[in-house]
């Protein structure tokens, strides 16, 4: 039985707003939200595996705790977001905390090399809205950033899974990022041309962080 797709899969919601999924209602993440007073809330029911819509075109698809030590239903949540061809970019919001960190790394594998999603790391709840609370208003009307682009807004929210790779600090993350334009270009350079930007030693950190995760 073919699945009914979701009515609003590419729904844009106006600047300044959300669209929430309807089972996000009453959560801390929209508590939050609603708590800045700058961040308006419109509920729907009909996201289908998306969780949030944003006016930047782009949506939010949260994985939580829970989701992750559960086992790999998550994946096939995602995986109904990639084929299902959306205009959205999407970004992959994950529970990182003492109990999760240990499957981060094949998670972090499977979103962004696999799947070609962004993904960002977030404490809770709380700290997901912030970072909501951030990409919105980095897309209002009156924000002097309006004028560049969502790409540039999101590098310092990725420097914060690149600052992950042992040996790279803030500088050699932003010499990343101000090279390649995505997490997905940085896993695939080779090791000669990363040795040109952050020397030998951490140019096989990188290779050994994606490639080899275990080592």
């Amino acid at each position: 039985m073919a699945i009914k797709p979701p009515v609003l899969m590419n729904a844009v919601p106006p600047y300044g707003h959300v669209i929430s999924n309807e089972k996000w209602r009453g959560s801390v993440l929209v508590q939050s939200l609603k708590g800045t007073g700058s961040v308006k809330t419109i509920f729907e029911e009909e996201l289908g595996v998306v969780d949030f819509h944003l006016s930047n075109k782009s949506c939010i698809l949260y994985v939580s705790e829970t989701d992750i030590v559960a086992g790999n239903n998550y994946k096939r949540k995602l995986v109904r977001f990639r084929n299902a061809n959306s205009s959205l970019q999407g970004i992959v919001l994950v529970e990182k905390t003492q109990l999760s960190e240990q499957y981060f790394s094949a998670m972090q594998k499977f979103v962004v090399f696999e799947l070609g999603l962004t993904l960002l790391p977030v404490a809770s709840q709380l700290e997901a809205s912030q970072l909501l609370t951030q990409i919105v208003h980095g897309e209002s009307k009156d924000n002097p950033f309006r004028r560049r682009s969502v790409s540039w807004l999101l590098d310092p929210l990725v420097m914060s899974l690149v600052q992950q790779i042992p040996g790279v600090g803030k500088v050699k993350a932003m010499a990343l990022l101000q090279h390649y334009s995505s997490i997905h270009q940085l896993c695939n350079a080779g090791t000669h041309e990363l040795e040109h930007i952050v020397g030998q030693a951490t140019a096989q950190h990188i290779r050994n962080f994606f490639h080899n995760p275990l080592v």
